[in-house]
C-alpha cells in the first residue's frame, strides 16, 4: 500500500533529487525519496542492533572477568557482526 504524502525540501535537496531522476538514476522524485526513508531506516536498524551488542557486551563484562582490552575488541566485533547478519544487515 502506498500512501499520498505532501513533502517540504530546501532548494538544494529538491534540485539534488531532480537531478538523480534526470540523470536516469531514479524513475520519479518519489522513488529518491522513498530511497532516503529507507536508507535512513536502515541506518537506525544498524545503530540499534550496535548499541544492543554493546548493551549486551557492558553486561557481560560487568558479570565476567576482567578481559584485556585487545580480547575485548575482538570479542565485541564478533558481537556487532552476528547481530548485523541475523539482521541481514550488511557489515
Amino acid at each position: 500500500m502506498t500512501v499520498k504524502s505532501s513533502i517540504w525540501l530546501t532548494d538544494e535537496q529538491h534540485a539534488f533529487a531532480r537531478a538523480l531522476v534526470e540523470t536516469g538514476h531514479y524513475a520519479s522524485l518519489s522513488a529518491v525519496l522513498q530511497q532516503g526513508v529507507n536508507l535512513l531506516r536502515q541506518r537506525m536498524d544498524a545503530e540499534d542492533v550496535e548499541t544492543a551488542a554493546l548493551r549486551e557486551l557492558l553486561s557481560r563484562r560487568r558479570a565476567g572477568a576482567f578481559v584485556k582490552a585487545e580480547q575485548l575488541d575482538v570479542r565485541l566485533a564478533r558481537i556487532v557482526a552476528g547481530k548485523r547478519r541475523a539482521q541481514g544487515i550488511p557489515s
